[in-house]
């Protein structure tokens, strides 16, 4: 019996640890996708989006955002909680997916005005920017609702 407690902590441990190289290298991706877009927008000629603090605020944000947004922990468990799922869309899931898809839209048109050097127009470097701004918010927001709710 004390084998099995012993394999059983130590398949939490490793469970843990995976859940946690995991969310880093989610906020790994978050920084990279920050640092595309802070790039782009510094790239417009505005000299609010030319400077060292602008870009790291981006990729905290990014970080921030790609960690807490993208894995949303799931309603606790109840009899009707099958039902409940198939009535209605989670409402904090739909923020998260939104807010990702938001952010990895503007850095994917980043990505790809620095491998074709293709410079947009100042008013969609904005555009982006702004959808950029708005996914990470909406991750930021998804995940803190999200723990607050399993908190509950």
């Amino acid at each position: 019996m004390a084998s099995n407690r012993i394999r059983t902590e130590e398949a939490l441990l490793i469970s843990r640890a995976a859940h946690v190289v995991g969310r880093i290298g989610l906020a790994m991706s978050g920084a990279m996708c920050g640092t595309f877009v802070a790039a782009l927008l510094s790239r417009a000629g505005t000299e609010l989006f030319d400077s060292a603090g602008f870009v790291a605020s981006m990729v905290l944000a990014g970080m921030i955002g790609f960690y807490l947004g993208v894995d949303i922990p799931g309603r606790r468990s109840s009899p009707d909680h099958r039902a409940a799922v198939l009535a209605k869309p989670d409402p904090v899931e739909l923020l998260s997916a939104a807010g990702t898809f938001l952010a990895a839209i503007a850095a994917l048109i980043s990505v790809y005005a620095f491998v074709f050097d293709e410079m947009p127009q100042r008013a969609w470097d904005f555009t982006f920017g702004s959808w950029w701004l708005l996914g990470i918010a909406m991750q930021v927001s998804a995940g803190l609702l999200g723990r607050l709710r399993l908190a509950k």
